[in-house]
């Protein structure tokens, strides 16, 4: 049985502000509600090979290597300032318009994957939390921490379409204001630059 413990904490690191949010939002802002839910599938996505290198104890082998870890890092980062600079100059999320074609998808998707995949203390921080809720008496430890990864997915998931609608729902309001939208390209861009900076300076 899941515990309402994990449930609780499970919401509250999910819903708080990191690049998943603020891409799903630049998305929900730029393009509307459709491409929000599709960026906020991407960034789901994206935690399923972490969650899955956690449950089969790989990323101890990635705290272990000092070289896997830098190189993930590194390529992280580099996804970030380039998520920013696109930002910043209006050609990447923040970009209006009501691209919805398949090629428009697989970006948004592609986008939104790489976020979370190439952010190496995704799978440091699934190796810390999930063994806590994983019960002592419990007879297949693979299949509880399974079940809590897929739980913490869903989660993910639907507390990112909230922020992507909510965007979206105010997205005609803003749209109409072109320097409003400049501004907030360039604070959801310093916001990556930020999170990059961290990234750069996160230790093992």
């Amino acid at each position: 049985m899941i515990s309402f413990d994990y449930l609780l904490t499970s919401l509250i690191i999910v819903a708080l502000p990191g690049t998943g949010v603020i891409y799903t939002l630049a998305l929900g802002l730029g393009r509307g509600a459709k491409a929000s839910i599709w960026a906020a599938f991407g960034c789901t996505l994206g935690i399923v090979p972490h969650m899955a290198a956690c449950i089969l104890g790989l990323s101890a082998l990635l705290h272990a290597s000092a070289v896997a870890f830098e190189i993930v890092r590194y390529l992280g980062v580099a996804w970030l300032l380039y998520m920013a600079w696109g930002m910043w100059h209006g050609t990447g999320a923040m970009q209006v318009t009501a691209n919805t074609t398949a090629t428009g998808i697989i970006k948004i998707l592609r986008d939104g994957i790489l976020l979370n995949l190439l952010n190496p203390k995704l799978s440091l921080f699934f190796l810390a939390f999930l063994p806590q809720f994983v019960r002592a008496d419990t007879p297949d430890t693979t299949l509880d921490m399974t079940l809590l990864g897929v739980i913490f997915m869903a989660m993910t998931f639907a507390v990112f379409v909230v922020y992507g609608v909510f965007a979206a729902s105010v997205r005609h309001h803003i749209i109409e204001r072109p320097t409003v939208m400049q501004w907030l390209g360039r604070g959801f861009a310093t916001a990556f630059v930020a999170m990059g900076v961290k990234l750069i300076f996160a230790s093992r």
